[in-house]
């Protein structure tokens, strides 16, 4: 992993706005961090490149779209898999990225392997995603599964 990036006052603000409304423009966004307009855009490049920040996006409220059940899965893989090709790590990675349900994957150290964060629409849309695709993966050993009752922080940004 590389070296973290060395950050200044003025490239936390700019974050921590950028954080709060991607969509700020340059003018809004020289404004809040008291630079010029030009001065933050070649700022918020070099934060681009540097990694730092790695992209925009809208932040969705599932349940609006229909998706009102959201669990998270612990998931334990078989150490073998009749799949000789390829190891259970890389056949699971690549089927994860396939399946529209999973919107986070994490790698995990300890007793499982990954948890997954699910959003389906109901009880038996998620039914359905385990039965017929989670554990019908032939790397999938175990998994446990906790349904979110409530989210009580949905932050999303870094703190810097």
């Amino acid at each position: 992993m590389s070296a973290p990036v060395e950050l200044d006052a003025i490239d936390r603000r700019t974050i921590q706005a950028l954080q709060a409304d991607g969509r700020l423009t340059f003018d809004a966004l020289a404004e809040q961090v008291g630079l010029s307009p030009s001065a933050v855009l070649r700022r918020v490049r070099r934060l681009e490149q540097a990694g730092v920040i790695a992209g925009y996006r809208a932040v969705v409220v599932p349940e609006r779209l229909g998706l009102g059940l959201t669990a998270y899965v612990n998931v334990r893989l078989e150490k073998h898999t009749p799949d000789l090709r390829r190891s259970p790590m890389e056949s699971f990675r690549a089927a994860v990225q396939t399946w529209p349900e999973v919107v986070e994957c994490a790698a995990l150290a300890g007793e499982m392997d990954y948890l997954l964060r699910i959003l389906v629409r109901d009880m038996e849309h998620y039914a359905r995603f385990l039965r017929d695709t989670l554990l019908a993966h032939p790397a999938v050993q175990d998994c446990k599964t906790s349904f979110v009752l409530e989210r009580v922080k949905s932050a999303g940004a870094v703190s810097i």
